[in-house]
């Protein structure tokens, strides 16, 4: 009996081993930072010409000076439009393309093609993307010559200077880069879904829209929790596509501006204190959100 125990502690502890990497790996680049961002939120630390202000211990000063201004509600009012309008279509064209290609009686030719392509545009970098969209909507740029020739405007349409169109373009490269992943996150929760479920209610004479609403989509919830969750995170991370679609200005009248590229003012200006202390906040309402959410999606016990 010793033996095997020995024998199993000495498996255990190779476990063990091959979690020092990504503990250290924790420990240098997410806890140390995390603790680091904490601490500079009650300093005043910043850079005022040449001079370099603090480090001074102030405690919540930064943090009253973020809450009372209007600032942090607009730019969380703009992430979270921006998320909207891009995540809504993502989640519906995704629940759509995955229910067609997991349909064995649709039969559909080339499904590998087509998923590759839905997937491409998550690997470009969403700074090329942005420089794509910016060169194509510019006010001389060839979507206004186009919408010109056929007639739909007569003049030039400043898509940069309207805060409803940019934050559309924004909301346009999210979804793009964005739902071919979704798409194939729902299809692998199809997928794992028993066949004879599907089976049985067609013998109970039920169609393929009952089927989806009431076995598909049920019992893909954890999947979709984990797809909204994970989408709200990356949302209110929001930062390279409307950082250079609006050359960091966020305008029109501050209409684009996000969470990310506020914070980012403030280390380009090398306020540590400031910076901190709005990461702090974003940091706790990335989490208020993610668990409202998580409870509003939640499947609640039945006795």
């Amino acid at each position: 009996m010793s033996k095997k125990v020995g024998h199993a502690q000495r498996i255990n502890r190779w476990g063990y081993i091959f979690l020092i990497p990504f503990l250290l790996t924790f420990v240098i680049f997410q806890l140390i930072p995390l603790i680091s961002t904490i601490y500079n939120s009650f300093f005043e630390n910043y850079m005022s010409g040449l001079t370099h202000i603090g480090p001074t211990f102030i405690g919540l000063e930064n943090f009253k000076k973020l809450l009372s201004g209007r600032e942090l509600l607009q730019y969380t009012g703009n992430t979270m439009i921006m998320w909207v309008l891009g995540f809504v279509p993502q989640i519906l064209i995704s629940l759509l393309l995955a229910a067609w290609f997991t349909d064995p009686s649709l039969r559909l030719k080339g499904q590998r093609f087509f998923k590759t392509v839905i997937y491409l545009p998550n690997l470009i970098m969403a700074s090329a993307f942005a420089m794509l969209f910016f060169t194509l909507f510019a006010d001389s740029g060839p979507i206004n010559s186009i919408l010109m020739n056929i007639g739909l405007i007569s003049k030039q349409y400043q898509f940069m200077s309207h805060a409803g169109s940019v934050r559309g373009l924004v909301a346009l490269m999210n979804f793009l880069m964005w739902f071919g992943n979704t798409t194939i996150l729902l299809m692998a929760g199809m997928m794992g879904i028993d066949t004879s479920l599907f089976e049985a209610a067609e013998v109970d004479g039920a169609t393929a829209t009952q089927i989806f609403w009431k076995i598909t989509l049920p019992l893909l919830k954890p999947i979709f929790i984990y797809v909204l969750i994970t989408s709200l995170i990356g949302g209110l991370q929001m930062f390279d596509v409307p950082q250079i679609l609006t050359n960091g200005t966020g305008d029109p009248m501050r209409s684009s501006m996000t969470l990310i590229m506020w914070l980012n003012k403030y280390l380009f200006n090398r306020n540590y204190g400031m910076a901190g202390a709005l990461s702090v906040l974003l940091l706790i309402i990335t989490g208020i959100l993610s668990l409202i959410v998580f409870k509003a999606t939640a499947s609640k016990d039945v006795d």
